[in-house]
C-alpha cells in the first residue's frame, strides 16, 4: 500500500499552469527521484507537497498513521529548499538545538536528537564550528539534518546535490541511500546519473505534467530500445539484410566499430542469434545487450 496518494495536483498563475494536473503515489521507505529540466515545475511541485505553496486544486492523502497524529501534515514532513540559508554566526549544534525546539521538541530531546543527528549525517567533529566555516557539502548535510529533527515520514529535497562538487555529491548521495530505512524520500533533481544511483522509482514531469511515473524497472521495460550491440571480423551487412527482409530482426544500423541490431524480443533474439553467428563461423569479438541510460530514457520519454 502506498503512503501518500497525490490526486490532480496543480497550480496556476495567471492562468498559466506551472504544475498541471500531477496524479502520483509514494511507496514508504523508498527513495522516489523527481526528475525534469529546469522549469519544468520540480520545486513548485515539492513546494506544494510541504505546504509551502497552496496548491489551486488538489487531494494529498496520507494512508499510512504518522507519529505526530491529526495534526496538519506538516508535522510530518521534512524538507530541504535547493538554497538552504542558515545562521553563519551559529555552531551547527546551536542551529539543530534552535530547529529542534521550533519544531515543539523539549529541551531534552532537542538535545538528544542534535547530537544523534550531528553524528548520523557526520558532523559530530564540526558540531561545535560556526556554519559560515562549512564546506558546501557540510552545509547540505546539515539542511538534510534539519529536515530529520523532527522524525518526519517524508523527506522532501530540493535539488540536494547540484551545487556540489563531486566529493560533496558523493557524501550527501551516500547519506540518502541511509535515509529511506526511516523515512520516505522524495528528492528533484536535473542530474539523471545520480537519480539512476540511489532511487527505486521516478517520477517525469515536463512543462508541468507528469510523462512517466513508476519504477526504474518498469521504465526501462517500458521505453527500452531492443538492441543488440555486435563488433566482427566478418562482414555482416548482407546476412543482416537477409535477415529483415526475412523478419527475423526489425532493423539495424551500421556504426563506427559493428552494428547495432534492432529486434522485437530481446529473449528470442539473443539465443537467435548467437546460434546463427556460431553455425556460420562469424568471428564475434562483442556482443552486448544494448542498456539506455537514464538520461535517454528521459530523453525519449519527454519527447514522445
Amino acid at each position: 500500500m502506498s503512503f501518500v496518494s497525490v490526486r490532480h495536483l496543480t497550480k496556476t498563475y495567471t492562468g498559466q499552469p506551472a504544475v498541471d494536473n500531477l496524479s502520483f503515489e509514494l511507496q514508504p521507505h523508498s527513495c522516489i527521484a523527481l526528475l525534469g529540466v529546469n522549469g519544468a515545475g520540480k520545486t513548485t511541485t515539492l513546494k506544494m507537497l510541504s505546504g509551502l505553496v497552496k496548491p489551486t486544486s488538489s487531494t494529498i492523502q496520507f494512508h499510512q498513521p504518522t507519529p505526530h497524529g491529526k495534526g496538519h501534515i506538516r508535522a510530518d514532513i521534512g524538507y530541504l529548499p535547493q538554497f538552504p540559508v542558515f545562521c553563519d554566526w551559529m555552531t551547527g549544534f546551536e542551529f539543530l538545538f534552535y530547529v529542534g525546539q521550533l519544531a515543539h521538541l523539549s529541551r531534552r530531546e532537542a538535545k538528544r536528537r542534535t547530537k544523534e543527528l550531528l553524528d548520523k549525517v557526520g558532523l559530530t567533529e564540526a558540531a561545535h564550528q560556526r556554519i559560515g566555516q562549512y564546506s558546501g557539502g557540510m552545509k547540505q548535510r546539515l539542511g538534510i539534518a534539519q529536515a530529520l529533527i523532527h522524525q518526519p515520514k517524508l523527506v522532501m529535497l530540493d535539488e540536494p546535490v547540484s551545487a556540489l562538487d563531486p566529493v560533496g555529491r558523493r557524501e550527501i548521495l551516500q547519506l540518502m541511500q541511509t535515509l529511506k530505512e526511516e523515512a520516505t524520500v522524495l528528492f528533484s533533481t536535473h542530474v539523471l546519473h545520480d537519480a539512476e544511483e540511489v532511487s527505486d522509482a521516478v517520477l517525469i514531469i515536463d512543462q508541468g505534467q507528469l510523462k512517466y511515473g513508476g519504477t526504474l524497472d518498469s521504465l526501462q521495460q517500458e521505453w527500452q530500445d531492443a538492441a543488440i550491440i555486435i563488433e566482427a571480423q566478418d562482414d555482416l551487412t548482407n546476412q543482416l539484410r537477409n535477415w529483415r527482409e526475412q523478419k527475423r530482426i526489425v532493423d539495424f544500423v551500421t556504426e563506427d566499430d559493428g552494428y547495432k541490431i534492432l529486434v522485437e524480443d530481446i529473449e528470442l533474439a539473443v539465443p537467435f542469434l548467437l546460434h546463427a553467428f556460431a553455425q556460420r563461423q562469424v568471428r564475434l569479438t562483442k556482443f552486448e545487450v544494448a542498456k539506455m541510460s537514464l538520461e535517454d530514457l528521459f530523453l525519449k520519454v519527454v519527447q514522445k
